[in-house]
């Protein structure tokens, strides 16, 4: 099965159309900073974010991420949201102020030690069997190696 935006469109309005949709993430889609006086919008270097970001361009929803960039609160029309992204708006960005101590404990401590870990461990070892790769007939014993 292919997926397209289309299809996924179709998904969510058939079976998540009484939902609202949340995406909650430690690093924002975009981020505001000052360049020459002005305030920018920059993609950070994430591949996580791009990702989300076509996904919720697509669902549409509220993504709730903790705020990174310089000129983050000036961005905000309210003071806490601005909506995603800036060049046709389809979703969302609830931005979360953290200080400086909560954003070292959750980046340092429990992401890093806790959740990081949880959600990256391997379950089963991997299992290397030589005989999967080694030639084992004459007519390929012969191929360079």
């Amino acid at each position: 099965m292919f997926w397209d935006q289309d299809r996924l469109r179709r998904l969510i309005e058939e079976r998540l159309s009484d939902f609202q949709i949340i995406l909650v993430s430690n690093r924002e889609p975009y981020m505001h900073i000052y360049r020459g006086g002005e305030v920018e919008t920059i993609m950070p270097a994430s591949g996580m974010a791009i990702a989300l970001d076509s996904l919720m361009q697509t669902c549409g929803g509220t993504w709730v991420a903790a705020a990174s960039g310089e000129a983050d609160r000036e961005a905000c029309t309210d003071g806490t949201h601005s909506w995603c992204p800036p060049q046709a708006p389809k979703y969302k960005l609830r931005r979360l102020w953290l200080t400086r101590q909560e954003e070292r404990d959750y980046n340092y401590g429990f992401s890093n030690e806790a959740m990081w870990p949880l959600c990256h461990v391997a379950y089963t070892r991997p299992r290397f069997d030589s005989g999967q790769w080694e030639p084992t007939s004459p007519s390929t014993a012969s191929l360079p190696r």
